[in-house]
């Protein structure tokens, strides 16, 4: 986890929500995004005010010798990120939230059958990771990427990974993207009660395929004989 999510809205629609300005010139819906994606993300300007860029995902630290292993450092473990040398730095000092729609994982069916599942909130609310991101290359060619923060899965989610993305509730959205000097502070779950609003809900498998796209992959499937979490609303 977290290795594909949605993340469906305009660049209208994410500026107007998270009261950021719009630097991408436009984002494209992906319901199936994969790693190495360009996809919106909100950070802090230079002058302060929320900026929403585009950015990859999976995050290149600017002293790598080229982007090729981005594939591989699209998630940075909670418990580790203030002190791994490929993360500390931008968790230190760029900290960004990822919006998103839901985010997918599988579970492996007694019958040995992978049955994807989407986690969503109920009411169409719209999700924020917790995101750390970095520049690579030179002034005129930079490349922005980013990592998506992933903790110890909570309640029933942990019926289906033992990982989540970093869930941030909006009161939390701004301390996020603040300077701090105890960032570490900031790597709290969500609450129980925030949790209680999002969704299990099974999925087609052709989310599975990177080349699928579309609404119709987060629309809820009937699981024959499905497992534990084949019809689950958490808490």
């Amino acid at each position: 986890m977290c290795g594909r999510y949605a993340t469906s809205r305009s660049a209208g629609d994410l500026s107007a929500l998270f009261e950021s300005s719009d630097e991408t010139g436009g984002v494209d819906p992906d319901f199936n995004v994969a790693p190495t994606d360009p996809v919106p993300l909100v950070r802090l300007a230079p002058e302060g005010h929320r900026l929403l860029s585009a950015g990859r995902w999976g995050l290149v630290p600017h002293w790598s010798r080229t982007p090729a292993g981005a594939a591989r450092m699209i998630n940075a473990r909670a418990e580790t990120v203030a002190t791994s040398r490929a993360y500390a730095p931008s968790f230190a000092r760029r900290r960004c939230l990822v919006p998103a729609d839901g985010w997918y994982e599988w579970v492996r069916e007694p019958n040995g059958r992978r049955q994807p599942y989407y986690m969503t909130p109920v009411d169409g609310s719209v999700l924020a990771f917790a995101g750390i991101w970095s520049v690579w290359g030179s002034a005129d060619a930079a490349l922005l990427t980013f990592s998506v923060l992933t903790t110890a899965a909570v309640g029933e989610l942990a019926e289906v990974h033992d990982r989540m993305p970093l869930l941030l509730p909006e009161e939390r959205w701004a301390s996020w993207l603040a300077p701090t000097d105890e960032p570490a502070a900031l790597l709290a779950p969500p609450a129980p009660e925030w949790l209680a609003g999002l969704e299990i809900r099974p999925v087609s498998p052709a989310v599975g395929d990177v080349r699928n796209d579309g609404p119709g992959l987060t629309a809820r499937v009937s699981v024959m004989g499905g497992g534990a979490a084949a019809e689950m609303t958490l808490f």
